[in-house]
C-alpha cells in the first residue's frame, strides 16, 4: 500500500478529476444482475428490448459499484480516506446499455473538520457518471472522511500532537 498523496487539506471545494474510462460489456452486466439484481431488463437482452429501457442494461446498483471502482483508481487509492458516513443522494438518469463508455466527473462541493475527530476532515463531494456522448448516466452526492496531514494521532498517548 502506497502512502497518501491527497490529505483532508489538500482537497477543497472546486476541486475537479475525471476517471479513466471503462466500456460496459454483455458478460459484467449479466454477471451482475444474477448475483444482485436479477430484473430480466438486466439478465436477458431479448426480453430487455421490450422493457422501458429498451435494450439491456446495467442495474443502477451496478452502476454505483463501477462509479466506486473508477473513483478508488483514479483518486481514493491516493487519498487518506477513511470510509464514508454515507451517501445523501443517488440519481440514475439515463441507462448504461452494452458498449457504452463511461468516465466519472469527480466535483467537491464542501469540506468541513470533524466535530468529534479532530483529526479527520469530512469531503462532501459529487459523483457524475458519463457516457461517451457526455450524457449523464448517473449523479451520486456522498461523504468521505479523511486524515487530516497536519493532525497526527501519537500511538502511545492517543493525544493529538
Amino acid at each position: 500500500m502506497q502512502a497518501p498523496t491527497y490529505f483532508w487539506e489538500d482537497i477543497d471545494p472546486g476541486f475537479e478529476i475525471e476517471t479513466a474510462r471503462h466500456k460496459a460489456t454483455t458478460a459484467e452486466i449479466i454477471e451482475f444482475a444474477q448475483e444482485f439484481d436479477p430484473q430480466p431488463f438486466h439478465l436477458d437482452a431479448e426480453a430487455a428490448k421490450d422493457s422501458l429501457l429498451g435494450g439491456l442494461c446495467a442495474s443502477g446498483w451496478h452502476i454505483c459499484s463501477l462509479s466506486m471502482r473508477l473513483v478508488y483508481d483514479t483518486l481514493m487509492s491516493k487519498c487518506a480516506a477513511q470510509g464514508s458516513p454515507g451517501i445523501e443522494e443517488v440519481r440514475w438518469r439515463k441507462p448504461l446499455f452494452v458498449e457504452d463508455t463511461v468516465r466519472v466527473k469527480v466535483s467537491v462541493l464542501e469540506k468541513r473538520s470533524s466535530a468529534s475527530k479532530p483529526a479527520i476532515g469530512l469531503i462532501r463531494w459529487q459523483w457524475e457518471m458519463l457516457n461517451q456522448n457526455d450524457e449523464t448516466i448517473s449523479l451520486m452526492t456522498c461523504w468521505v472522511m479523511m486524515s487530516k496531514r497536519s493532525q497526527q494521532i501519537d500511538a502511545t498517548s492517543g493525544e493529538i500532537t
